[in-house]
């Protein structure tokens, strides 16, 4: 610092000082506010207590009006913690403001600034400080807040906390530590050199889901350069120098591997394992564990402990056939595999137990995977045990077919809402979770009908939980063109309001967009063709309840459907009308009514409607006599993932380049009024969130435009890897009239998506539907042929869910499946992984039911020669069709 500027920073923190004393406060808030911490702790220098008390008072009352409002930032709350420590009397006072989460001071530089104004001040209580903030820490705090305390922490000589998000903050600083003012020190010296290591590492062992943590690397000069696995590493050199004990780590890794965790929570241990070398005398005294890991554990570990075990020279036998009699039955194929090898061994090695042995090698010979089975006959056939004679296998006296139960009708919609604290209950449901709109339509009925009674005190009950709803309803999200949030809001926000005329033009306008009045019907205009025409409908009806709530007398929507799955019983349909006598209902509510009555035709409610004598009974009644909407006509079409934007488009690489939609049009000489029934799908790259759960209710008898419409999101979760776009299709399977294309591509694609609560999604939707007898097998298999041979669903993952619903009672179904889908899959010009799993599974089924349906290309793969795994499950697949 210069001479002169030294001279006027001396000048000016002597003026703050006697501003301060005097009893000014104006310019260290400034102070706080600029984040000039240094400044704030030259300001308090030499400050008499009272007078830092009374200050203390002033800051407390400041802070909580600047805390409405403000986002501290780092400088912000280093020099807040500054004036904090150096004015407030109490730990528990400075907890109270610097335990914000609002609040983040600058690390250890903050620490360091606040432990000299302690010092100078002579605060004996920054201990107790940094355990009150320590105990206010959770798991997603940043670093630097958890650096903060534990520098506090340090400089006390206090000893850390031990709960878990504390230890989970100190690992991650840890695994990323602060080089910003140093040069990079090694992991092994710091934990060296790390006064919480002796607190902190025990409970690594303790606390579940750390091991994903503990797998970083430790990046020396460059990424390629890292060192891999840094703090196993790192323990392991610690125990062979003597600074760990090496007992204790092994003891520790074991006892966590025996509690369970999640796989990848649990590799950091069997790496730390492979890294301590246990010698076979370490291994012989925890014999017991790891016998308990090989029967019990994931399969990482099994194998690691199975490894071990094998090298024991003095293992007891009858040690391992008890734990072989329930390895045996695992679905682990490698580690079965494996254990089968260990077993053949031993009846090798023991010849006058062989027969034992090969009794308990017998237990794999009802094994799921076919080739274990086999695997295990032809290991105790070597050792005199014929598993064939024993086990001839199931023989099916004459063709059965699934056994599925028919789905129960749809339950009763739930009663309307009608009371005020009812609906606000309901609306901080809706709004409490992250945007869906699954309970949407009661929540609106609801809403309508107790604003047009009492609008005042739908106000007064809405108001808070609007306030407090969860931060994904906050607006409308316009990178997802489905989003409904702000329109929702809107709604819920008009409710109890003065329907002022602005505000309704608004409204108005806004309806507008959505229909055009040029036909006698209103027309639901394409203004994005990323939307489909059922979600514009949606649109639209919320826009006319902004046009028309408030409006007294309202009986409610004449939309809400009488049935769960959003169907509208007609006679329902015809009270809620006589009940609005001469009143015109609004138009969208009308029509949605409409496209929630069965498709079938029904002449008595007709001329029952007809008799009312008004344009809206007209209406129903023609709807009812000419059998509603009718269904469309549907094509399969490949589009190509949309066009690449301008500048850096890192989301461009991550869509997939081609994917099998569904486009609909009218059936010939039909006008598609309204446009339900004309769509062309958009180009991939779309963000479907959670709103298309709302669809099959708003048209429940039209499976195959709701299929159409979801298509996008469930082929992303197959295709892009996404999560949740599968979730829809039990609902899907719910609705009713002809699926189609759609509905068969819908489910091929749920079928191989990348979660497993997508995939099992499609499997309830299969058995629905199956158990329905609206299941086409066939159709589907075909379509998933197609995609996989084109390359959009993964192969491996379509085993798993198709054996679910095997065993779940549709063995026919998933045969019939199989048989369809093969001849491509067969004939594809490269190897399919997966393919002799489906090969399998497609003996299995086809040998269950005795119903033997030609496969095109079996007979050829059937005949090439090797012991191949493919042509060995063709051969099994073409024994079992030959004789069924």
């Amino acid at each position: 610092m210069r001479r002169v500027d030294q001279q006027l920073f001396v000048k000016s923190t002597e003026r703050r000082r006697r501003e301060l004393a005097a009893g000014g406060t104006s310019d260290l808030f400034e102070l706080v506010k600029a984040g000039s911490a240094g400044l704030v702790a030259a300001a308090l220098e030499g400050l008499p207590e009272p007078r830092r008390r009374e200050i203390g008072v002033a800051l407390t009352d400041w802070f909580r009006q600047q805390d409405r409002t403000s986002w501290w930032t780092t400088g912000e709350s280093t020099a807040l913690a500054v004036a904090v420590v150096g004015c407030l009397p109490t730990a528990a006072q400075a907890a109270a403001i610097l335990g914000r989460a609002s609040v983040n001071p600058d690390g250890k530089r903050a620490a360091m600034l606040v432990s000299d104004v302690a010092a100078e001040r002579g605060v004996t209580w920054l201990g107790d400080l940094g355990h009150r903030l320590g105990a206010r820490l959770g798991r997603q705090a940043s670093i630097e807040r958890w650096r903060f305390v534990a520098a506090l922490l340090r400089t006390a000589g206090a000893q850390p906390p031990a709960d878990d998000a504390f230890v989970q903050l100190w690992l991650s600083s840890v695994a990323f530590p602060d080089h910003r003012n140093s040069r990079p020190v090694p992991l092994v010296d710091r934990l060296r050199a790390d006064p919480f290591r002796a607190v902190m590492l025990p409970r690594l062992f303790e606390v579940d889901g750390l091991g994903t943590t503990m797998m970083f690397d430790e990046v020396v000069t460059t990424w390629e350069e890292r060192r891999r696995h840094a703090l196993p590493a790192a323990l392991a050199q610690l125990s062979t120098e003597g600074v760990l004990d090496r007992a204790t780590l092994i003891d520790r890794s074991i006892g966590r591997l025996l509690r369970g965790d999640r796989p990848a929570a649990l590799r950091a241990f069997t790496v730390l394992l492979d890294l301590l070398r246990p010698t076979t005398g370490e291994v012989g005294a925890r014999t017991t564990d790891y016998l308990r890991l090989l029967t019990d554990a994931p399969a990482p570990v099994a194998t690691m402990a199975q490894k071990a075990l094998r090298e024991l020279p003095d293992l007891a036998l009858e040690s391992i056939l008890d734990a072989s009699r329930e390895v045996l039955y695992r679905p682990d194929k490698a580690l079965v595999k494996a254990q089968l090898t260990w077993l053949d061994r031993l009846a090798r090695q023991h010849r006058d137990r062989a027969a034992e042995i090969a009794e308990v090698i017998a237990v794999a010979g009802t094994h799921p995977a076919v080739e274990l089975r086999d695997r295990a006959a032809a290991v105790a056939a070597r050792h005199g045990l014929d598993l064939s004679a024993a086990d001839p296998g199931p023989a099916v006296a004459a063709p059965r077919g699934d056994d599925l139960p028919v789905p129960a009708p749809a339950a009763p919609a739930p009663a309307p809402i009608t009371d005020v604290d009812e609906l606000a209950e309901e609306v901080a449901a809706l709004l409490g979770t992250p945007s869906q709109g699954t309970p949407l339509d009661r929540v609106l009925d609801g809403l309508v009908r107790l604003t047009a009674a009492d609008a005042v005190r739908v106000r007064a009950a809405l108001a808070p939980v609007i306030e407090r709803r969860h931060w994904s309803w906050g607006d409308e999200h316009h990178w997802e063109p489905l989003c409904l949030c702000g329109v929702v809001m809107d709604v819920l926000k008009t409710a109890g309001t003065d329907h002022h005329p602005r505000r309704r033009r608004r409204w108005e306008s806004l309806l507008a967009a959505l229909r055009r009045s040029d036909r006698t019907e209103s027309t639901l205009v394409t203004t994005d063709p990323r939307v489909p025409p059922v979600h514009r409908l949606l649109r639209a009806r919320l826009a006319e309840i902004g046009v028309h709530i408030g409006e007294p007398g309202s009986p409610g929507l004449l939309a809400t459907p009488t049935s769960a799955n959003g169907l509208l019983d007609p006679l329902a349909l015809l009270e809620r009308l006589a009940a609005l006598g001469d009143r015109t209902p609004w138009s969208w509510d009308l029509t949605q009514a409409l496209l929630r009555l069965p498709a079938e035709p029904d002449d008595a409610v007709a001329d029952k409607a007809a008799a009312l004598g008004t344009p809206a009974g007209d209406r129903l009644a023609g709807w009812l006599r000419g059998g509603g909407l009718p269904q469309p006509v549907a094509r399969a079409t490949t589009v190509t993932r949309r066009a690449r934007k301008s500048g850096y488009d890192w989301e461009y690489e991550l869509l997939a380049e081609r994917r099998l939609l569904v486009e609909l049009r009218p059936p010939d000489g039909y006008d598609d009024a309204i446009g339900l029934l004309t769509g062309d799908p958009a180009p991939i790259g779309v963000e479907h969130g959670g709103w298309l759960n709302l669809w099959p209710s708003a048209l429940p008898g039209h499976r195959g435009v709701v299929a159409a419409s979801v298509l996008p999101a469930v082929a992303a979760s197959a295709d892009m890897d996404e999560k949740g776009g599968a979730a829809v299709l039990p609902l899907l399977a719910e609705c009713a009239g002809p699926g189609g294309v759609a509905l068969d591509l819908a489910v091929a694609y749920g079928l191989g998506a990348r979660h497993g609560a997508d995939r099992v999604a499609a499997v309830d939707a299969l058995l629905t539907l199956a158990g329905a007898g609206q299941f086409d097998p066939t159709g589907t298999g075909r379509r998933l042929g197609e995609l996989v041979t084109g390359g959009t669903v993964k192969p491996t993952r379509l085993g798993e869910p198709l054996r679910d619903a095997a065993l779940a009672g549709a063995p026919l179904t998933v045969w019939r499946l199989l048989a369809a889908a093969l001849p491509a899959l067969l004939a594809a010009p490269g190897p399919v992984r997966g393919l002799p799993d489906l090969l399998t599974l497609a003996s299995e089924t086809a040998t269950a039911t005795g119903v033997r349906i030609e496969v095109p290309g079996l007979a050829d793969v059937a005949e090439r020669g090797g012991s191949g795994r493919l042509v060995t499950e063709a051969r099994r697949l073409h024994r079992a069709l030959a004789a069924a």
